[in-house]
């Protein structure tokens, strides 16, 4: 019974934490699919498609180390049900724009404000897991958590696009948001497991680079975050995906739908996959070889002209992509004693964030320079050296042993 990998889910607490962390996702899935076709709907520019990133962005910059001093500092549980809150009242903001048919200043605007609120949201989320869950059972409890986000990133965007084939209108689903954020604080507030803080820290410059400090002088925690950090960072073919479907593999619309659907159901797998396995024996060596994987997947996709074999690689590209995720969200958290949590986890927000955003940057700039192919392969090939400089740069992290130690 105790290797059971539902055992985790008979806790009260942690299954309230899942559901509503999936109800919340899948209401966010929806909304990012909902605002790029009201606004081209409405603009037809793609400058102010490119916005809608940027505008979520800087909120993460401006706000994230005092996000992380925040849930070090504060009730975690409740400021995860006052940052929902604000996602629901941003998302009725949202619904009342696009029934009226408002200024497209006032989407960003909201955009802006729930952007925020999601800042402050994921260190005081990612803080309150462990406070959930035994040590043994953490990895097992990260496993399911990525899958549920995993789920609700393919199951997201497929129900935000029928609602909105429905109405011919995205109203309804900026609607369905500030349901789904009000049944995630609903849950999270009948979470009994609470975050004790003992002694209450001032804002201050050297409070709020605890997180930095602590995560440069961690050689596993740096060491890992880096890897996760330039793997995305170089490994940004998803990108590119419209380019290959139209261009190169001459699949269309119907062909890219699936390419763009291959990560998340490669990620899902493996979480499920991880979630029935006990706790990683060797799980630095496997964090590394997974990378390299994905390294390796991402080449063979960029040279390939073969759908199938192009959709293959995607998802084997997700599925490796969730063992890093696993390994580095679980040594993130375990490694950091609790009263540096929320600031070691805005730091790990910070840096994995951010790269989300640039990569696209560098493979869309390096594709238009050099081509779409060598954009693609270039990144496999960094993704691997990367490999290669933190394994002999951090020897710690091929040496770590059980996930759960």
């Amino acid at each position: 019974m105790a290797h059971s990998p539902y055992a985790v889910l008979r806790n009260r607490d942690v299954l309230l934490y899942l559901i509503g962390r999936f109800a919340a996702s899948l209401g966010q899935q929806m909304v990012t699919l909902a605002v790029g076709w009201e606004l081209y709907k409405r603009t037809h520019s793609t400058l102010l498609l490119g916005l809608v990133g940027l505008t979520q962005m800087l909120p993460m910059v401006l706000f994230t180390l005092p996000a992380g001093h925040v849930a070090d500092n504060y009730s975690r549980k409740r400021i995860i049900v006052l940052m929902n809150l604000v996602i629901a009242v941003a998302s009725v903001g949202l619904t009342l724009i696009s029934a009226r048919g408002a200024h497209v200043f006032w989407i960003y605007a909201c955009l802006f404000a729930s952007g925020t609120a999601r800042t402050f949201l994921w260190p005081a989320s990612s803080a309150f897991l462990p406070q959930l869950v035994s040590r043994r059972d953490f990895s097992r409890v990260v496993a399911w958590s990525s899958g549920s986000f995993q789920l609700s990133s393919v199951a997201g965007p497929a129900v935000g696009g029928a609602l909105i084939a429905l109405t011919d209108h995205a109203a309804l689903v900026y609607a369905a948001n500030a349901a789904a954020a009000l049944i995630c604080l609903t849950l999270i507030s009948f979470v009994r497991g609470r975050h004790t803080v003992v002694a209450k820290e001032k804002m201050t410059a050297d409070s709020l680079s605890v997180g930095f400090r602590f995560v440069f002088a961690s050689p596993i925690i740096l060491g890992t975050i880096t890897l996760d950090l330039f793997a995305v960072l170089l490994g940004g073919a998803t990108t590119l995906l419209p380019v290959y479907a139209k261009d190169i593999l001459a699949v269309g619309p119907t062909g890219l739908g699936f390419l763009q659907a291959a990560l998340p159901m490669g990620s899902l797998l493996c979480a499920l996959v991880l979630a029935h396995r006990p706790p990683m024996q060797k799980a630095g060596r496997a964090m590394l070889s997974a990378v390299a994987g994905f390294g390796v997947a991402t080449i063979t996709f960029g040279c390939s002209r073969w759908f199938w074999l192009s959709f293959l690689m995607l998802f084997l590209c997700g599925a490796m992509d969730n063992v890093s995720v696993v390994v580095r969200h679980t040594l993130v958290q375990l490694l950091t004693p609790d009263e540096k949590r929320g600031r070691v986890s805005a730091v790990n927000s910070l840096f994995i964030g951010t790269s989300n955003e640039l990569g696209g940057f560098e493979s869309g700039l390096v594709a238009y320079l050099l081509g779409p192919v060598f954009s693609v392969v270039a990144g496999g090939v960094g993704t691997i050296l990367v490999v290669l400089a933190v394994a002999l740069t951090w020897p710690p992290i091929r040496k770590y042993g059980r996930l759960d130690a």
